[in-house]
């Protein structure tokens, strides 16, 4: 267990060290972008990501959940926001999912890697060109998982492995699902790779009133009865927070891609003032986390208390 700790505080320690320095060499704070998870309503992040570049937004971390993971690796690995859209409107279930027979699924996320391979060649996180985490949930201990070290094909399978529709994922001695069990927007993570500065996407699943027409949907709706009844604990971790309005979006519904775009442009328009405020914060002296930890999180600050007392 200690050795593993050490790795992982090895690992944030270089993803900050790279963060500081760039945003030092600017005078101002470690600015991160957690892309929370939706389905196709994740395709509002693109619109999210060109308006902060329009309007020349840092980004010095990213983190995903779920699809936000796969927009957030394709992104950081490279890819244009003009390739990732023309994509998006011709996405189909087939493209990263495979119906199979399993008592732990009804489906196969494994083409994942090869669809993520369409938009950029990176194969692991160091060669991210921004330092990027993916979060997965571990089914065994309901621990949080943040992945920014190795290979990027399984954590982001794992990030996508919705429960009950795609079979879980076996990793690192893990068996691992989708993140947006422990945080549906990666924001705490992000916090503790070393953002000053959390600018957190939120998409909101709405409440449908009509009748679920498969399965799928009867799962994804009681799931977001479940996350409605306590206030979500990423909620703490954030500075800004956008949510495009896209509720009326039907979780496969790629081809409306021109309004998820527009609406995440939306969003991040709107917030523009208050995360132009938040960048004008003074660079911290000194950086840590506030939380309280609990056995159903992982430690992932190399020099936190929580992290020391674990290695002695």
């Amino acid at each position: 267990m200690g050795n593993v700790l050490r790795w992982i505080g090895s690992a944030v320690k270089g993803i900050r060290s790279f963060a500081y320095r760039e945003a030092h060499e600017e005078g101002r704070p470690v600015v991160g972008v957690a892309l929370g998870g939706g389905f196709a309503r994740g395709i509002a992040h693109l619109g999210v990501l060109r308006v902060f570049e329009e309007n020349a937004i840092p980004i010095d971390l990213l983190a995903g959940t779920s699809i936000g993971a796969l927009v957030g690796a394709a992104y950081a690995g490279g890819a244009t926001l003009d390739a990732l859209e023309q994509q998006a409107i011709l996405t189909h279930f087939r493209d990263f999912g495979r119906w199979t027979i399993s008592r732990m699924g009804m489906a196969t996320n494994e083409r994942l890697e090869a669809f993520l391979r369409r938009f950029t060649s990176v194969h692991t996180f160091e060669e991210m060109k921004i330092p990027f985490g993916i979060v997965a949930t571990d089914l065994l201990t309901g621990q949080t998982v943040c992945f920014t070290k190795g290979e990027v094909g399984p954590p982001l399978r794992a990030s996508c492995a919705y429960p009950g529709l795609f079979i879980p994922v076996e990793h690192e001695g893990r068996i691992l699902v989708d993140g947006f069990l422990t945080e549906h927007v990666p924001a705490e993570s992000l916090r503790r790779m070393g953002a000053d500065v959390v600018i957190a996407v939120h998409l909101d699943p709405g409440q449908p009133d009509q009748k679920p027409k498969n399965t799928i949907e009867v799962i994804g709706r009681s799931f977001s009865i479940i996350q409605e009844q306590t206030p979500p604990r990423w909620l703490r971790y954030a500075d800004v927070i956008l949510e495009p309005v896209v509720k009326d979006i039907h979780w496969d519904d790629f081809q409306r891609t021109p309004e998820l775009v527009a609406a995440g442009m939306a969003a991040a328009r709107a917030a523009l003032p208050e995360i132009r405020m938040a960048l004008k914060r003074p660079v911290p002296t000194l950086r840590r986390v506030e939380h309280q930890e609990t056995p159903k999180q992982v430690a992932l600050i190399e020099d936190s208390p929580e992290m020391v007392a674990r290695r002695k």
